[in-house]
């Protein structure tokens, strides 16, 4: 039988299977770290845009927040300009109201009754004056009951002085209406 050596060809197959497992490895780490770094990149690509575009939303943000404090004080401005208008459009209306309620003092004064005092307070009206009798003062309050600008009269205070004539000093309260608030009234307390 021949003897044949077979040792060197393995050890040539081992050392090429080596050479080519370390090139192999190699190549599997290269590609391993072009993949990491390439996602690395992709990622903080990623990062970045969604920096962008959050400060993006952050400035308009603060551009809507400006015109929403603006639009607060336009609204409050209008409140104040319609407040105003209400209050001005409240005293026209009321302007030829005292025209007419000193009209109605003069309607419906009795004779024997002599005013002293008038003072107005918002709606209130307080009435000082002098009668020659009680009875004058009773008929001065339903006169005042049935006129159109003045409604509820309420004696405060009378007190009877004697001397050489007889009067009386009277102190009544009553409240300032619109002839339509009386009616309003009426047929709302009769249903």
């Amino acid at each position: 039988m021949a003897h044949i050596n077979l040792l060197p060809w393995r050890e040539e197959q081992r050392q090429e299977q080596t050479r080519q497992f370390a090139t192999i490895t190699i190549l599997s780490l290269v590609l391993t770290g072009a993949v990491i770094f390439m996602v690395h990149v992709m990622i903080n690509n990623q990062i970045d845009h969604q920096k962008y575009r959050n400060k993006m939303l952050q400035d308009e943000i603060a551009t809507l927040d400006a015109s929403l404090k603006q639009i607060d004080a336009l609204e409050d401005t209008k409140e104040q300009l319609l407040a105003r208008m209400d209050i001005i459009q409240s005293l026209q209306q009321k302007r030829p109201q005292i025209v007419h309620l000193f009209d109605d003092f003069v309607r419906t004064v009795p004779e024997g009754i002599f005013l002293t005092k008038i003072e107005q307070q918002a709606e209130q009206l307080t009435i000082q004056g002098v009668a020659e009798s009680n009875g004058r003062v009773s008929a001065y309050m339903r006169n005042i009951d049935a006129s159109d600008w003045m409604s509820t009269p309420k004696l405060k205070v009378i007190e009877t002085k004697k001397g050489t004539l007889r009067s009386s000093n009277f102190t009544l309260i009553t409240s300032q209406t619109l002839p339509d608030d009386k009616k309003e009234k009426s047929t709302g307390d009769d249903s």
